[in-house]
C-alpha cells in the first residue's frame, strides 16, 4: 500500500461542509482526516482490528482487560492515569469498547489542547506501561463491569444464545471476564495473566490492523502533519487480519426451542435464523429490506395481527449480531401473559408472514421506498457530536471501502431480488432457533448456562412441527403495507423572517403559551414541536398516575397503525404521561423497577427525597390490579377537563404556520359548543418544588436492595448547594470538573471501590448540587461513604496547592465547554425546553455563566469549596443514600442499632420526612412564572 495522502473520493451528506481526507502512514496504519471549521470539540477514534474473538483459551475476556488497561501510563507519560486527568481537565472524555472483532478507543476534547491529548493517546498504542500492580487492581474492575452484568437479561440471553453454538467456535465464548477466568483459573494452572497480556498486545496490536479518525478545527494538511508526528511509531509487524471462519451454528444447533427464565418480569419470544451476512451485499440491503416488512406495523403487518389478538405489545426485526463470515436474523416480540399462552399460534404467523413475502415476490417499488428514505436520512443528517461521529467512521473503516467509510449501509441503492430472495429463503422452519422467555419456567428448566446461571431447558421443534403450527394459526389477512404517503418531497429550507438568538414567546392566552425559535442555524428541512398538557388532575393520586399511563399508551397504540407510515418516512413523535400531563419522555415499566440496578434505585430513592409531590412506583404497583376498564373511561375526559399548553415550536418553519397549530390545537380542544378542556384557575398552575435541607446537617436513607439476588451494593453521596445563581453555578461547576477525575481515580483505580464509580452535576428543577455515584460488591455502603469524606479532606490539599496557571486552564476548559455550540436542531430545543419547564428562562445561560466565570478567582473557588462542600463545614448539607446488597446486609441491619451521629438525622419514612422540610420556591409558577 503507498504511503502518503491517497485520493479518493468518499461519498458525503449534501449538507456536510466537512473536509475529508485519506492517508496511510509509513507504518500501514490508515487515517481518515476531518476539518471542521465550525467545531468546538476535537476528537479522535482508534479502532483495532481485535477483538474477543482474539482471546486465547482460558482466558476469556483477556482482549477486554487490555483494553482497560491502556488508560493506565505510558512510557513516555508514567504518571498512572494522567491521561484522563488532562483529558477530564480539559473539557473532554474518553471510553472505549471491545467488540468480538474489534477494539475501538476514542476521545474528545477543548479545541486548543488537541495536540497534547493526541500525543498521550497514541502512547497507548506505541509503547504502554502495564505495571504489575496495575494490572491486579483493573482485575478487580473488569469483574466488577462482569458483576453489574450478572442481572442483566439481555447480557443473560445474548450469552445462552453462544452457550448453544459450536464449542470450537469463538462466538461461543464469554468475552468480558471476570476474577476467576483473568485470576484464579489462570493461577491454578501456573499462567501469569500480566505476562499473557504482554503478549497478546505485542502479537496482535499492529499498526496495519489499525483505523485512525481525527477530526479536528485547523486545516487538512496541519492534521495530516500532526497526526504523521504522533502515530508513526506504533509498530507494524505486518500481521494478518485476524479471521474467524466456518458458521457457529451447526445443525444440531438449529430446529431447537429454548425455554429460558429471565430476571424480569414478562414473556418474550427470540426468533434467531443464522443467514449469509449482509455485509457482503450492503448496497442491495437484504436484511434492511426484510426487517422493514417483518417488523412493520400497520394494518395487515405480522404485528397489526397479533396485537388485535391481544397477544403482542412489541415487535422488531432485522440482522443481529453479524461479522463478515456469519451472522443471524432475530425477530423479537414482546409477549402478554395471552400471548404466552399461544406461542405456537405467534410462530405460526410469523412463517405465515414469511411464506406470503415468498409468494409475493421482492417488489421494486418497496425497495424503492426505503432507498428513498434512507437517501433522505443520510444527506439531511443532524450533526453529532464529534466523539460520536469518529466512533462510527472508525469502526466502518475496518468494513468498508474507503468511499463508503461515511455511509456504511445506509444507503441500499441496488435493487437485486435475487439476494433478497436468497436471504429470505434462509428464514425457513428448518434453520429456525427459538428462544422464549418467561418467569413461568420457573423450576420447569433442567439446564443452566455456566457464566450468567441462566436457568433453561431445550428441546427439538421439527419443520414439520412448525409447518403444523402454521397449519392451526388463526385466519388473518395478513398482507404487505401500502405505499408510504408521507417521504417528504419538498425538502426546501424556509427563509427565516427574523435573526433571533434565543426563543421569542409569540403568543399567549388563557390557553396556552406559545414559544418560537426558526432554525437561523442548521439548514437543515426539520421542526421540533413540543405540546406539554398541563392536567392538573392527571397526576393527583397514584391511580390518576397509572391511568395517565395507561391512556398515554393506549393512545399511542391507537394513533399507531396510521402513524407508523410517518415514522419509517423518519417523523419521529411520541406521547407519555408525566407528572403533569403527557409529552415526549419514557414511561417506565413499574413491575421490573426491582430488578433495576442499586445505583438506579439509589438515585431513584434520592428523587423521591428531594422532589415534592412524587409518588413511589409500589403505590402504583398496588393500584395497578384494582382499575378497570370503567375507570380509564372515567378517568380520559377528566383528565383532560382542564388543562393549560405549554408549546415550543423550532425549526425550518414560519411564525404564522407555528401560531396556526397551536391554534388548532387551542380549537380542537377549548373552542366549539362543547370544549374538551377548560382553563386552568390561578391555583391550579403546576409547580416543581425540591426539599430544601438543613445547612450543616446530615441525611441517610438506608435500605435493603429490592432484588434479593442482586450481589452489588450502592451509594449516593448527595450534597445540595443552592438555587439557580449564574455566580454560584459556575463555582459548583468548575468544582466538579476539577475532581471529577481525582475522585475516579482514587476512588475507583486506586480502591477499586467499584466499576461504576462517578462524580457528577444534579439539577433537579433549578436546585443544584453535586453527588457521588458508586456501586460495590467488595465493600459496603457505609464504608463507600466514608471513603467519598476521605477523598474530600484529601482533594482539599489539592485545590490549595492548584497553581495559578492550572485554575486558569481550568476555568479556560469549562468556558470553551459553556461555549461549545449546538450539534442539531434536537439538542438546541432541548436545552431551551428544559429552562422552560424548570421555569427559569435563562436562555442567555451559557453566554451569563462565561461572563461569571472569566471574573471568578481561585481564592473564591476555595472559600466555595469550603463553605459548601468541605468535610464538616458548618453550611454543608448531605444527603446520603444507601442501597445494601445482599453481600452487605449484616452492615444493614447493624447500622439500625448504632447511635446516631452528631448532626446526622436518620431518614426512615420518606413522606414524614419530606412534610415536615421546608421547599425552596418554585420558578415555574403559571402564565407569568410567578415564584411562589
Amino acid at each position: 500500500m503507498a504511503v502518503g495522502r491517497e485520493d479518493v473520493e468518499i461519498l458525503k451528506p449534501r449538507i456536510d461542509k466537512r473536509e475529508y481526507r485519506r492517508i496511510v502512514l509509513r507504518n500501514s496504519l490508515q487515517v481518515l482526516l476531518i476539518s471542521d471549521l465550525d467545531t468546538d470539540k476535537c476528537a479522535a477514534s482508534m479502532n483495532v482490528g481485535v477483538g474477543s474473538f482474539c482471546d486465547p483459551d482460558g482466558l476469556e475476556g483477556l482482549a477486554h482487560f487490555l483494553e482497560h488497561m491502556l488508560f493506565y501510563a505510558s512510557e513516555k507519560y508514567p504518571l498512572e492515569d494522567s491521561y484522563s486527568k488532562y483529558i477530564t481537565e480539559h473539557g473532554g472524555s474518553t471510553n472505549a469498547f471491545t467488540a468480538s472483532e474489534m477494539t475501538n478507543y476514542y476521545f474528545d476534547v477543548n479545541t486548543d489542547c488537541f495536540e497534547e491529548a493526541l500525543d498521550r493517546f497514541a502512547q497507548f498504542f506505541i509503547k504502554p506501561l502495564m505495571s504489575a500492580d496495575a494490572t491486579m487492581r483493573e482485575i478487580k474492575a473488569v469483574d466488577s463491569e462482569n458483576q453489574k452484568n450478572l442481572l442483566s437479561d439481555a447480557w443473560r440471553m445474548n450469552q445462552l444464545q453462544k452457550h448453544l453454538s459450536l464449542e470450537s467456535h469463538p462466538y461461543h465464548k464469554f468475552s468480558t471476564g471476570n476474577w476467576d477466568t483473568l485470576d484464579v483459573r489462570p493461577k491454578a494452572k501456573g499462567v501469569d495473566t500480566r505476562q499473557e497480556l504482554l503478549k497478546f498486545y505485542e502479537d496482535k496490536y499492529s499498526a496495519n490492523l489499525m483505523h485512525l479518525v481525527v477530526y479536528s478545527k485547523e486545516s487538512l494538511d496541519k492534521i495530516q502533519c500532526l497526526v504523521e508526528d504522533k502515530f508513526q511509531e506504533i509498530q507494524n509487524s505486518d500481521r494478518s487480519r485476524f479471521q474467524f471462519p466456518g458458521q457457529p451454528c451447526t445443525s444440531e444447533h438449529l430446529e431447537i426451542l429454548v425455554r429460558a427464565v429471565p430476571i424480569k418480569q414478562g414473556h418474550k419470544l427470540r426468533i434467531v435464523w443464522p443467514i449469509t451476512p449482509s455485509i457482503l451485499h450492503y448496497k442491495e440491503g437484504p436484511c434492511r429490506y426484510l426487517g422493514h416488512l417483518i417488523g412493520h406495523e400497520g394494518e395487515g403487518s405480522l404485528f397489526y395481527v397479533l396485537k388485535k389478538s391481544g397477544w403482542a405489545t412489541g415487535l422488531s426485526a432485522g440482522e443481529g449480531e453479524w461479522t463478515s463470515e456469519f451472522s443471524f436474523f432475530n425477530v423479537v416480540i414482546d409477549l402478554t401473559d395471552a400471548g404466552q399462552d399461544n406461542m405456537q399460534d405467534i410462530v405460526g404467523l410469523l412463517f405465515k408472514y414469511i411464506q406470503l413475502l415468498q409468494q409475493s415476490g421482492v417488489c421494486k417499488w418497496i425497495f424503492d421506498e426505503l432507498s428513498a428514505v434512507c437517501e433522505t436520512g443520510f444527506h439531511y443528517q443532524d450533526k453529532i457530536s464529534p466523539i460520536d461521529y469518529v466512533v462510527n467512521i472508525s469502526s466502518n473503516m475496518q468494513i468498508y471501502p474507503p468511499k463508503d467509510w461515511l455511509v456504511g449501509s445506509l444507503l441500499p441503492s441496488d435493487f437485486n431480488p435475487a439476494i433478497i430472495q436468497k436471504i429470505l429463503n434462509e428464514l425457513s422452519p428448518e434453520n429456525v432457533r427459538i428462544f422464549w422467555e418467561s418467569k413461568k419456567f420457573e423450576g420447569l428448566t433442567d439446564k443452566v448456562e455456566p457464566w450468567y446461571g441462566t436457568a433453561y431447558s431445550i428441546e427439538k421443534v421439527s419443520s414439520s412441527k412448525i409447518q403444523a403450527w402454521m397449519s392451526s394459526a388463526p385466519n388473518e389477512n395478513l398482507h404487505l403495507p401500502a405505499p408510504n404517503v408521507f417521504i417528504p418531497k419538498d425538502l426546501s429550507i424556509k427563509n427565516a423572517q427574523e435573526e433571533v438568538k434565543f426563543p421569542v414567546l409569540l403568543r399567549k392566552s388563557s390557553y396556552s403559551k406559545l414559544w418560537y425559535k426558526p432554525d437561523t442555524v442548521f439548514s437543515t428541512p426539520k421542526a421540533y414541536v413540543k405540546i406539554d398538557f398541563n392536567c392538573p388532575h392527571a397526576g393527583n393520586s397514584p391511580e390518576t398516575e397509572v391511568l395517565g399511563d395507561l391512556f398515554a399508551r393506549l393512545l399511542l397504540d391507537y394513533l399507531n397503525e396510521y402513524a407508523y407510515y410517518a415514522q419509517v418516512a423518519g417523523l419521529l413523535y411520541g406521547i407519555s404521561h408525566t407528572d403533569s400531563g403527557f409529552e415526549e419522555m419514557e414511561i417506565k415499566d413499574y413491575q421490573n423497577f426491582k430488578f433495576q440496578q442499586p445505583y438506579q434505585q439509589a438515585m431513584y430513592y434520592c428523587s423521591l427525597i428531594l422532589k415534592d409531590q412524587t409518588r413511589p412506583w409500589v403505590e402504583r404497583l398496588d393500584v395497578l390490579p384494582r382499575l378497570n376498564v370503567e375507570d380509564l373511561t372515567n378517568f380520559a375526559p377528566m383528565m383532560l377537563s382542564q388543562a393549560f399548553l405549554e408549546c415550543y415550536i423550532a425549526g425550518n418553519i414560519e411564525r404564522e404556520e407555528a401560531e396556526s397549530m397551536v391554534q388548532h390545537v387551542e380549537d380542537v380542544f377549548f373552542k366549539g359548543p362543547n370544549p374538551i378542556c377548560r382553563p386552568l384557575f390561578p391555583s391550579q398552575f403546576l409547580t416543581n418544588r425540591v426539599v430544601k435541607l438543613e445547612r450543616g446537617m446530615n441525611y441517610c436513607y438506608s435500605k435493603e436492595g429490592l432484588n434479593p439476588s442482586d450481589e452489588n451494593s450502592a451509594l449516593v453521596h448527595y450534597i445540595q448547594v443552592h438555587q439557580d445563581d449564574f455566580i454560584l453555578n459556575v463555582k459548583l461547576q468548575l468544582f466538579a470538573l476539577v475532581a471529577k477525575q481525582p475522585a475516579f481515580h482514587q476512588l475507583r483505580s486506586v480502591e477499586q471501590l467499584g466499576y461504576i464509580t462517578v462524580l457528577m452535576q444534579r439539577n433537579d428543577s433549578g436546585i443544584c448540587g453535586v453527588q457521588f455515584i458508586i456501586q460495590s460488591t467488595v465493600k459496603g455502603p457505609a464504608h463507600i461513604d466514608s471513603r467519598v469524606e476521605a477523598f474530600l479532606k484529601m482533594f482539599e490539599n489539592k485545590l490549595y496547592e492548584m497553581t495559578n496557571d492550572e485554575f486558569k486552564s481550568n476555568v479556560n476548559a469549562l468556558i470553551d465547554m459553556k461555549l461549545e455550540k449546538h450539534k442539531n436542531l434536537r439538542e438546541e430545543s432541548r436545552f431551551y425546553w428544559r429552562e422552560i419547564t424548570d421555569g427559569t428562562l435563562k436562555f442567555d445561560r451559557r453566554e451569563a455563566e462565561v461572563a461569571a466565570l472569566k471574573k471568578l478567582t481561585q481564592q473564591e473557588l476555595i472559600e466555595f469549596f469550603n463553605e459548601n462542600v468541605k468535610v464538616g463545614a458548618t453550611r454543608k448539607k448531605t444527603l446520603s443514600v444507601r442501597v445494601h446488597g445482599n453481600q452487605h446486609l449484616a452492615e444493614y441491619h447493624s447500622q439500625k442499632s448504632e447511635a446516631v451521629q452528631p448532626n446526622t438525622i436518620q431518614i426512615n419514612d420518606i413522606f414524614s420526612f419530606r412534610r415536615s422540610q421546608p421547599l425552596y420556591g418554585s420558578f415555574r409558577g403559571g402564565i407569568g412564572h410567578v415564584k411562589l
